[in-house]
């Protein structure tokens, strides 16, 4: 069993470290950290981390081809990969299409877009030439390895594709028990591609939200789906019985009005199934269905609860002893 933890990069550059620090203590795998835009540089973050910690591997969460180049991509993940002592794994994917809307970048054709940037940047960081590109676009420093690439994936044609070219899956699992509904369809891209479901890491991707207080844990995940709930993909949204248009006043509300306090209270008692919130013990009663259903990696998210660090500690201390043992 494995267990990693993403955080968004949303925090002061010191709050990784300590995170990081503290999820390497209690004895998580992987450290993950978003890099959504106009917000902290994922890479930033990642040489701090990589710097403060030994043996936890790293991992963007994601990065996407639209708004950094894939050459630019290979640099960043070899250079992290260096400074990390090879612990670094690349996370990618399309990119989220309301935040390229943001900077007007068009997401045109992401399963092609993404599957060529995968393909390019293995190449590169083999030593090979990527397709589509000259002889002379290499990199002028010799990589550690080819690093692992895991591919963020929603829908169901990306989450085949993440079966047959991808080291790794990052899939959100909204609600957890989604898991149902990923996984069948990785394991059908892996079998096209003549590979084994067991050589790809196929992470449960949750969001959590800890606390003795259940108030303060249920508004932490509130925020979390009012700010990203509208792009989340239909077939996710069918899982929790809602569309998305329920979700557009909730993101007039953020977005717009920059009212938090209303878009909290808009999100209904479907979009709260999205995560799960409680004590240690909540979670692991219902991570059981997850493990039952053959999940190996069991990734937690946020909003993790009103305490970043003691969530850290509390899963550590409870959550990963009682599934480790298995």
């Amino acid at each position: 069993m494995k267990f990693s933890l993403r955080l968004n990069n949303d925090l002061p550059v010191s709050d990784y470290v300590a995170l990081a620090q503290a999820a390497e203590r209690v004895g998580f795998d992987q450290f993950w950290v978003s890099n959504d835009l106009f917000l902290r540089s994922v890479p930033v973050i990642l040489t701090a981390v990589a710097q403060a910690t030994t043996r936890i591997e790293i991992g963007t969460c994601v990065v996407n081809p639209y708004t950094i180049h894939p050459a630019e991509i290979a640099m960043i993940a070899a250079t992290l990969d260096e400074i990390s002592g090879s612990r670094f794994n690349l996370g990618i994917a399309a990119g989220g299409s309301e935040l390229l809307k943001w900077v007007n970048i068009a997401q045109g054709r992401p399963l092609v877009a993404t599957r060529r940037a995968i393909a390019q940047i293995n190449a590169i960081l083999s030593g090979d030439t990527a397709e589509g590109w000259t002889p002379e676009a290499y990199l002028r420093f010799t990589p550690r390895r080819r690093v692992p690439i895991y591919l963020g994936a929603m829908g169901p044609k990306m989450l085949r594709m993440a079966g047959e070219v991808a080291d790794g899956v990052l899939p959100l699992l909204f609600p957890p028990e989604h898991f149902a509904t990923v996984r069948p369809l990785v394991e059908a891209g892996a079998a096209a591609a003549g590979r084994s479901i067991h050589s790809i890491d196929l992470a449960a991707c949750l969001w959590v939200s800890i606390s003795g207080d259940h108030q303060a844990a249920e508004a932490a995940l509130r925020d979390k789906i009012a700010y990203y709930g509208a792009g989340l993909s239909p077939l996710i949204l069918a899982r929790l019985g809602v569309t998305k248009a329920d979700f557009g006043p909730v993101e007039h509300a953020i977005m717009t009005e920059r009212d938090p306090e209303k878009a909290r209270a808009l999100v209904t008692d479907n979009m709260l199934r999205i995560g799960v919130v409680g004590t240690a013990q909540d979670l692991i009663t219902r991570l059981e269905t997850l493990v039952a259903m053959g999940a190996c990696h069991l990734s937690f998210g946020p909003p993790l609860g009103p305490n970043l660090l003691a969530a850290v500690e509390q899963l550590g201390r409870y959550v990963l002893p009682h599934f480790r043992e298995r």
